[in-house]
């Protein structure tokens, strides 16, 4: 089992920036890929990026390249999502999820946007940015 905590959320204005963190216990994170996702009131969970085990293969949500930048630190068991130049419709419940890392295909960014690629979920943490 592996138990996901997030952390960093927060109220910040429009053009702010967070950094969002993601604390894994149980197992090490290793041999896990990570992805986040974020869900808005009323609207249906989204994908916002995904990162390999190894942290050398990233993918994100077309709208967020640019403002978003995940990234981890296998030593500390931990993920983390940078966020510039927030908006207000970034307002939303921020997820950490993880999925065991399977054999790196060309194609591996398909299954990172799935939800129900993951294994396992952390409760969230909430964001809201004021206009």
């Amino acid at each position: 089992q592996v138990q996901l905590v997030e952390s960093g959320g927060g109220l910040v204005q429009a053009g702010g920036s967070l950094r969002l963190s993601c604390a894994a216990s149980g197992r090490t994170l290793s041999s896990y890929d990570m992805g986040w996702f974020r869900q808005a009131p009323g609207k249906e969970r989204e994908f916002v990026a995904a990162i390999r085990w190894t942290g050398g293969n990233t993918h994100y949500a077309d709208s967020l390249k640019g403002r978003f930048s995940i990234s981890r630190d296998n030593a500390k068991n931990t993920a983390y999502l940078e966020m510039n130049s927030l908006k207000p419709e970034d307002t939303a419940v921020y997820y950490c999820a993880a999925q065991i890392s399977r054999p790196y295909n060309s194609k591996w960014y398909i299954s990172a946007r799935s939800r129900d690629a993951y294994d396992y979920w952390g409760q969230g943490t909430q964001v809201t940015v004021s206009s």
